[in-house]
């Protein structure tokens, strides 16, 4: 990343059921939302990115979801990092990840804005089936990001925050024919579906379209997409449709992105 110290950005180091691990900068601040993939996983996606591991100003987690925390202990103690959570998911994963030293152990609130080096966080619940699941807002300066998934709903509190952002990862988790019509148990379709679950392309779509209309959002990577209830493909044309019916064009008015699974993003700058 170049540029102005207060330019942020965000870049899916992995994202998806299997892992989900992203990298925002600004300046010469790294910190990573989420590292549930493994540590050498880490490292490799983060040499990619062009940054070594002991540059990384702190971890944030979201939720004690495997898929979210599996590399955090080793991460943490390897580079000593420091880790922010709010308490509830501390009690939640502290089982799951490992001693950590207690000078790493940062504790952060929803509604209760805190500052790593530069960059400006803003953290806000989420309806997520986790014990005190957040999303992120962040920005350096004028300039503002979001890394938005397991949102379960989209509630006019959490649409406000995002509306400032000019780039964000959000959930476009599954395609709801795909769900539906799929192997998944019923407990667990509904689970998905719920206000506790994760976001279909179509719902992901429809706050794209919002944004887009009604906020600064101009660059958008898709994330947290199923692998076993969406494609690519479907993600990507599901939202491009909402944000053209807002009567944007995708790829000249807005660029929009897929995370993917095993491998590093395109990075969104501003």
């Amino acid at each position: 990343m170049t540029g102005s110290e207060n330019n942020i950005s965000i870049c899916a180091l992995s994202s998806g059921s299997s892992g989900n691990c992203i990298l925002i900068r600004s300046g010469g601040s790294a910190v990573l939302i989420d590292c549930g993939i493994t540590g050498k996983a880490a490292e490799n996606q983060l040499a990619q990115a062009g940054l070594s591991p002991d540059k990384l100003d702190a971890i944030i987690v979201t939720h004690e979801h495997v898929d979210h925390i599996s590399g955090v202990g080793v991460m943490c103690r390897r580079y000593k990092v420091p880790v922010y959570a709010t308490l509830g998911t501390w009690k939640s994963m502290i089982n799951s990840i490992g001693k950590i030293d207690p000078s790493l152990i940062r504790y952060i609130a929803a509604e209760v804005p805190f500052e790593i080096s530069n960059i400006k966080f803003h953290p806000f619940e989420t309806s997520h089936d986790a014990a005190e699941s957040i999303g992120i807002v962040f920005s350096s300066g004028e300039k503002h990001g979001a890394v938005a998934t397991d949102l379960g709903t989209v509630t006019k509190h959490i649409f406000e925050l995002l509306s400032p952002c000019s780039i964000a990862l959000l959930e476009a988790n599954h395609d709801e024919h795909m769900l539906m019509s799929g192997p998944y148990p019923e407990h667990l379709k509904k689970r998905i579906l719920s206000d506790f679950g994760h976001l279909s392309n179509r719902i992901c779509g429809a706050l794209c379209g919002k944004l887009v209309k009604e906020g600064k959002l101009r660059q958008i990577v898709l994330g947290h997409l199923s692998n076993d209830n969406n494609t690519p493909r479907r993600a990507f044309e599901s939202v491009s449709a909402s944000i053209e019916a807002a009567g944007f064009k995708v790829g000249e008015d807005v660029k929009l992105f897929i995370a993917e699974r095993y491998s590093i993003s395109e990075e969104l700058i501003d």
